[in-house]
């Protein structure tokens, strides 16, 4: 049998257009089935969506839904769809691989009214300008926490205002006890608190019964309590025309805290002296109205200035705070715990009054702030992210502008990370050495991570340690004899230990140098 091979022109270019038309098609088959291949996740309701599912502690929810549908899933929280994403590996993917596509913020009611919209940390826009905002803040911050200070026995005005909170601290633990025989350390720690950033950002501190300030306190705790991952209003619009306290105290409480930050602010463009800077917000004026006004570079104008300082004024406030009120309840939940810190400060410092730099000698301190940032998860999820573009997360389509949750809690809890991780080990951050193992400590995750990366860990990190080691060097702390401790947490967009009372009494090498 013999075949004709020959082919004529004509055939030639029907079987390329044909060929052509196939690769095309399944080219374009290959984009759109992607494109469907969205997230699994649970079965919505109409207009609530997966609202009433999340339950009391949502990160716990979302812990179990991961069993079932894997480290990225889809819900709808009333009308909008949100990604949940759990697991380190893809934590780190979202955050830092793929950082530049996660990095917006979704528009949220609730915080739309905090610094009237144009907060650094919640801005929805990402961007040149959120980038140049974010470098002129981190300097104004680097500025009064690493800058030589005049006190001697300080390496930095941080420092130094954190020593001197410390000791007033010290002195209130003591006088509570002994006038009511035990008390709820809560209040005396937010002061403390407010009144080192209250010095960072205005160069000025209050009496803990100033009524301005105690009101400003008041403020930002009610706030916190209003504030969580599920505010109907975030996600079913028409709810936030509704006369309920859900929706609108957020507006309530961020109005009185921006009027209470732009009033400083304000003070401080007037009385500005670019050859005396006080404070940060002096030094935020100084770089905006010189540095960058001398190279004609975009700055940032008043309003931002009054928004950064407002930022860092919380970030400084509400983390440190919380993560005092966590330690010195699992330091009297676990007696022994405090007794080893105690031997080690003992033991490395002795009487002199703890720095920053005293850190490097403190491993099981450390260790023990560590371990209550991971057991406590006090901050459960990231501050939401959101898309900037259409992306492939773990092989799903997340279309852009999607809302996406990081479940900070879960890492922090993961069984495959972490040995026990229910239990509360501090020696989990050990070395064989009893030295500090920073390659674990790096598996903690409490302030983030990548181009959204909280502002003031280190800032934080450093406060924390001075206001434990100065606590502890001069004070023995118990639980009410008669008190059963509670671990559980109350929700909001912190988690807040429930009300607890403990004793402060001063340890004889305290008493006897006094």
């Amino acid at each position: 049998m013999i075949f004709d091979l020959t082919v004529t022109p004509g055939e030639v270019a029907t079987s390329l257009i044909i060929l052509m038309m196939v690769l095309i098609l399944v080219r374009g088959l290959g984009n759109k089935s992607r494109k469907q291949v969205s997230p699994p996740g649970p079965w919505p309701l109409p207009i609530i969506g997966n609202l009433l599912q999340l339950g009391e502690h949502p990160y716990l929810t979302f812990m179990e839904m991961r069993k079932k549908y894997g480290d990225v899933f889809l819900l709808r929280l009333g009308m909008v769809p949100v990604v949940v994403v759990n697991g380190m590996e893809t934590v780190k993917q979202v955050l830092l691989k793929d950082g530049e596509h996660f990095a917006g913020r979704p528009n949220m009611h609730t915080f739309s009214f905090l610094a009237e919209g144009k907060s650094l940390s919640f801005s929805v826009n990402y961007g040149e300008s959120w980038k140049l905002h974010k470098k002129i803040a981190s300097n104004a911050l680097r500025t009064f926490s690493k800058a030589e200070a005049k006190s001697s026995t300080c390496s930095c005005l941080l420092e130094e205002h954190v020593t001197e909170e410390v000791s007033e601290l010290v002195k209130v633990f003591v006088e509570l006890t002994s006038k009511n025989g035990s008390f709820d350390p809560r209040n005396a720690i937010t002061c403390a608190v407010a009144n080192v950033v209250c010095a960072l950002c205005f160069g000025k501190r209050y009496d803990h019964s100033d009524e301005e300030f105690l009101k400003v306190v008041k403020t930002n705790d009610d706030l916190l309590k209003a504030s969580s991952v599920a505010n109907p209003a975030d996600f079913i619009p028409c709810f936030r025309y509704l006369p309920l306290k859900i929706i609108n105290a957020p507006r309530e409480f961020y109005q009185a805290l921006n009027r209470f930050i732009a009033l400083h602010v304000q003070d401080h463009l007037t009385t500005y002296d670019k050859d005396h800077m006080r404070d940060i917000t002096d030094a935020l004026i100084n770089t905006c109205h010189n540095k960058y006004a001398a190279t004609k570079t975009a700055t940032l104008n008043d309003n931002e200035i009054i928004s950064t300082v407002s930022d860092l004024f919380g970030a400084g406030f509400e983390t440190v705070s919380t993560c005092l009120y966590w330690s010195f309840l699992y330091l009297i939940h676990y007696p022994e715990i405090q007794a080893t810190i105690q031997e080690e400060i003992d033991r490395n410092i002795g009487l002199k009054p703890p720095t920053f730099e005293d850190r490097k000698s403190l491993p099981y301190t450390e260790a023990f702030i560590n371990e209550v940032f991971r057991y406590a998860s006090f901050l459960p999820f990231t501050i939401p992210h959101c898309t900037t573009a259409d992306t492939i997360l773990n092989g799903y389509f997340i279309p852009r502008k999607t809302c996406t949750f990081i479940n900070m809690y879960q890492v922090n809890h993961d069984e495959t990370i972490w040995d026990h991780p229910n239990l509360f080990r501090p020696e989990r951050f050990l070395n064989e050495n009893r030295e500090l193992n920073k390659s674990v400590v790096e598996k903690v995750l409490i302030f983030g991570m990548g181009i959204r990366k909280c502002l003031g860990e280190d800032v934080a990190r450093n406060e924390i340690f001075i206001f434990l080691t100065t606590v502890l060097q001069q004070l023995k702390l118990q639980k009410h004899p008669r008190a059963e401790l509670d671990l559980t947490p109350t929700y909001g967009l912190t988690m807040k230990p429930r009300p607890y009372q403990l004793q402060a009494e001063l340890r004889s090498s305290s008493s006897s140098s006094a």
